[in-house]
């Protein structure tokens, strides 16, 4: 019931989070003390969570459980499936006041406002970088420790971004999920299938 009433008793001792299960907190605990207790077998990635690392292990055995209904489009995460599922739509509630920029996504509307605010709230603790975006600076860290904990099952390509890995894939798969709802182009990535809409706007 806690998570209906807004009840948080739960306190972090090192910052000001609070959550309604224990269990979140402990989640939450982990990201201050840095421990990765679930490690993968074939290429040591390390994670805080078990199901976190179920996750990973989807990029080895190539595993996509989420299926598109309106296309042949799968992905390994809900989350992936969620995103594609807006070539459908095309529904873009979000818009950017100052601009007029439209997302499907209120995280990209929270990320392209940095584009007018300067803002850069991820910040590297080895180098004066900082980014306007988590996955940057994640990247950006890799070249600092050197590890690509992402693989190729079929060649051993290995690289430090979960996205270079998917697309890397597609070279093996021939896979080419972004269609356009308005002819028949295909699309290996999803800023080329932005590229082409804008081609049927005007």
């Amino acid at each position: 019931m806690k998570t209906h009433t807004g009840e948080k008793p739960y306190k972090c001792d090192q910052c000001d989070y609070s959550a309604a299960l224990k269990s979140t907190l402990d989640v939450h605990i982990v990201k201050h003390s840095g421990d990765k207790p679930y490690m993968c077998g074939e290429c040591g990635h390390r994670t805080t969570q078990k199901s976190a690392l179920s996750i990973h292990m989807r990029t080895h055995t190539g595993n996509k459980p989420y299926k598109c209904d309106k296309c042949d489009y799968s992905a390994a995460q809900k989350s992936a499936l969620n995103q594609h599922l807006v070539i459908h739509t095309s529904e873009k509630p979000y818009m950017c006041g100052e601009c007029g920029y439209r997302t499907a996504r209120k995280h990209d509307l929270v990320q392209h406002m940095r584009t007018h605010t300067g803002e850069k709230p991820y910040k590297c603790d080895q180098c004066n970088y900082s980014t306007a975006k988590k996955g940057n600076l994640d990247y950006h860290l890799a070249k600092h420790t050197g590890d690509k904990p992402y693989m190729c099952g079929e060649c051993g390509y290995r690289t430090a971004r979960k996205s270079d890995l998917s697309r890397h894939k597609r070279t093996h798969t021939g896979e080419i999920p972004y269609k356009c709802d308005q002819c028949d182009l295909s699309a290996t990535k999803k800023d080329y299938l932005d590229r082409h809409l804008r081609q049927h706007r005007h």
